[in-house]
């Protein structure tokens, strides 16, 4: 059965929900300390925080996510949202640094929704404004990565971090309600298998790595990237709350507002992926990437220095992505969220991993260390890019 594209309107409440969701997954980023404060946590203990949240998208992705080409994309959506209310609300009440591993890894695991979301966005487009309607999707998705931090530091600054979560699960709630009010219902699309069981969708899964050569490029390339990313912010946090900088958990969520800025540019990525080469367009913002830690690495004490690579970082890994779903979607429209969930795995784990790797940077060797693993995350990337726009032009 055909089901009618997207209205403009319900492409930007698709932009909302996937924002309000993934926002859960970056709330702990700018109160670190306030965390480790309450649970007596080093440094080393409280950055787990983060990376098991990055982690548990990773495992909510291969095992959650390929049930949208199995069954309604709509009330997957639902049913994840307000398990995630729940888990949102055991954080709020956790009592020791244990439980809150525990529900950063359900928070992680439920966020999987937006990987939902993303491929029903993408079934549901017009043809040839997909890259259009991903970018405006993305932009949402971004504009709440990045608005977590400044909600998080106000909120936590002001009520403490525990209403963070607390008023987070309540936005849980109303995001499954306007779900329910607003989508459509999405059914997958026919998939080719023997079985039609659980366990033949997750091998057919694992299959689609092996598909596709592009899949494989632009999975490491969106590991690389957002390894840098995940890695930047959650030292960023470390640093700026340390001497000489002393910021507050507030002023540290501002930095939000400025990769705010730089998430506005999506949509033009995603204009640009219609109508031009995505492939080359990734050599750019790959490039902005590595400028932007250049700028902390030649000038760490400097603030402007900061605010100029937190909007090129930003601006690259935005850029970046857009450009990868415009590639993503166009592989087979039969299997959209099977290889979508065989990319944001790898992209989540290489998030995870960022994180972890970061965190370690900065406890053996400070901010000096942290520079020169962005450094090699960026760099990696850039040379995939390369390499990527390489094999389009030999295959073309």
């Amino acid at each position: 059965m055909n089901q009618k594209p997207l209205s403009t309107a319900q492409i930007l409440i698709m932009a909302a929900t996937t924002g309000i969701t993934i926002a859960n997954v970056y709330y702990a980023q700018p109160i670190l300390a306030q965390i480790a404060a309450a649970f007596g946590a080093d440094a080393t203990a409280i950055g787990r925080l983060p990376a098991l949240t990055q982690a548990g998208v990773g495992i909510g992705l291969f095992f959650l996510a390929p049930l949208g080409d199995m069954l309604d994309r709509k009330m997957i959506v639902i049913v994840l949202e307000l398990l995630l209310a729940v888990a949102l609300a055991g954080m709020a009440c956790s009592g020791s640094l244990l439980a809150a591993y525990a529900c950063s890894l359900a928070i992680g695991v439920l966020a999987v929704a937006v990987q939902i979301l993303v491929p029903m966005a993408a079934a549901l487009s017009q043809p040839g404004a997909k890259g259009k309607t991903l970018g405006i999707v993305f932009t949402g998705t971004l504009t709440g990565i990045l608005a977590a931090r400044i909600f998080s530091g106000y909120i936590a600054q002001w009520l403490g971090w525990r209403w963070v979560y607390g008023l987070s699960a309540g936005l849980a709630l109303a995001v499954a309600l306007l779900v329910v009010v607003t989508l459509p219902r999405q059914h997958a699309s026919p998939w080719r298998s023997d079985t039609g069981s659980y366990g033949a969708l997750l091998a057919s899964t694992v299959r689609q790595f092996g598909r596709f050569a592009r899949l494989r490029r632009i999975s490491c390339m969106g590991a690389l990237v957002f390894g840098a990313f995940c890695s930047f912010w959650t030292t960023l946090t470390l640093l700026l709350s340390a001497a000489p900088f002393n910021y507050r958990s507030d002023q540290i969520g501002l930095f939000g507002l400025v990769a705010i800025g730089g998430a506005m540019v999506a949509p033009w990525f995603g204009r640009m992926a219609d109508r031009a080469s995505p492939e080359r367009a990734q050599i750019l913002t790959t490039a902005l990437i590595v400028c932007g830690v250049l700028c902390v690495t030649l000038w760490p004490a400097s603030l402007a220095a900061f605010v100029l690579a937190t909007l090129l970082i930003d601006i690259g890994v935005q850029g970046t992505q857009v450009n990868n779903l415009a590639q993503l979607y166009a592989l087979d429209e039969t299997a959209h969220s099977r290889i979508n969930t065989v990319f944001m795995t790898i992209f989540f784990l290489g998030g995870a991993l960022g994180t972890f790797v970061g965190v370690l940077a900065w406890g053996a060797g400070g901010w000096p260390l942290v520079s020169v693993q962005l450094l090699v995350w960026s760099a990696l990337a850039m040379v995939v890019a390369v390499l990527n726009h390489r094999a389009s032009l030999a295959t073309a």
